[in-house]
């Protein structure tokens, strides 16, 4: 398995020699290597198994670094990056040619974002390249929430785990772009809209799943554990699956079943504080994925705040058909 420390060196010296390293964010883990190494970016995929058209975020130390790797960055978006980079927001920029095009899958467009965690931005500070880093798990699967998530995953095909311990957001940035003067979200994620909203006003929502998306982690199956995933009402889902004698787990926002053994159920947050369900939604999908229960059960959230975005990423992961 992947060594597991906080070498920030040791970390560096592997991203230079063109291998890959999992780095802690306040979202998720990520895979990282040389954004402008073609062949390294080349083997995220691989490690990942991601398929080549769905492109990548690359990951700065500040605005100004940003500034490298794209053409311009419109009055709004700086906006934006001045208000929560570091954090949870990622950008959608016209490219340099320095970036290479298996980085944006040949789109004219790069993903761009400052993470908020002070290991990571260190690393960030000693290497003369961006990092490109998806989430740190085989593609589709659930995203990983701690150092532990990604060995469990990937430890087997990189050597350093960079350990920042477990992630303070829980969800993928939000990510955000222009098209001719209007302000478009194309992925929910972990800044709310309302605080975008309040920064350059009213934004479209264009977050939809594509077998060929504008931007990462826009794939119509994604974020899915291994075992059958079924959202609904839960009362009317419990029901039906007792009455078939059929062992299932239960994902809920804050309701305990009294009919449902209590190693097999999960809630997110015994207050429904949707910032608490967010950043614990991924490890309780592991969780119950890795549990004696053949089937889990789900509800959906309010749509409100990061109920959005955690409702995003549970369709997502639901069983089709």
């Amino acid at each position: 398995m992947a060594r597991i420390g906080q070498d920030i060196m040791q970390a560096k010296r592997v991203l230079e020699a063109g291998h890959l390293v999992a780095i802690p964010t306040e979202t998720v883990y990520g895979l990282a290597g040389n954004a402008l190494d073609p062949v390294a970016v080349a083997s995220i995929f691989e490690t990942k198994n991601r398929p080549s058209f769905d492109p990548l975020i690359i990951h700065v130390s500040s605005l100004l670094e940003a500034e490298n790797y794209v053409n311009d960055i419109p009055a709004p978006l700086r906006k934006l990056a001045d208000q929560f980079w570091p954090g949870p927001l990622t950008l959608l920029l016209p490219r340099k040619n320095v970036i290479p095009d298996i980085v944006t899958s040949g789109l004219d467009r790069v993903a761009v974002r400052v993470p908020d965690h002070p290991l990571t931005l260190e690393l960030l500070a000693q290497v003369d390249f961006p990092l490109a880093a998806p989430s740190a798990n085989p593609f589709g699967y659930i995203s990983p929430t701690s150092p532990q998530h990604v060995d469990a995953q990937l430890g087997k095909k990189i050597s350093y785990i960079l350990d920042g311990g477990a992630c303070k957001v829980g969800l993928e940035s939000t990510i955000v772009g222009m098209e001719a003067d209007e302000i478009i979200v194309y992925r929910l994620g972990g800044l709310d809209i309302a605080d975008i909203e309040r920064i350059v006003g009213k934004v479209s929502v264009k977050s939809h799943s594509s077998s060929n998306p504008q931007a990462p982690g826009l794939m119509e199956s994604h974020y899915a554990p291994v075992k059958p995933f079924i959202i609904g009402d839960l009362d009317e889902l419990i029901s039906v699956y007792q009455s078939n004698g059929i062992d299932f787990a239960v994902l809920s926002l804050e309701r305990l079943f009294q009919s449902v053994p209590s190693e097999n159920q999960i809630t997110l947050s015994t207050g429904g504080d949707l910032k608490e369900a967010a950043t614990r939604l991924f490890a309780a999908m592991r969780t119950l994925d890795e549990s004696s229960a053949t089937v889990i059960l789900a509800e959906l959230m309010p749509e409100t705040g990061l109920g959005r975005a955690i409702n995003d990423r549970l369709k997502r992961a639901a069983t089709k058909g």
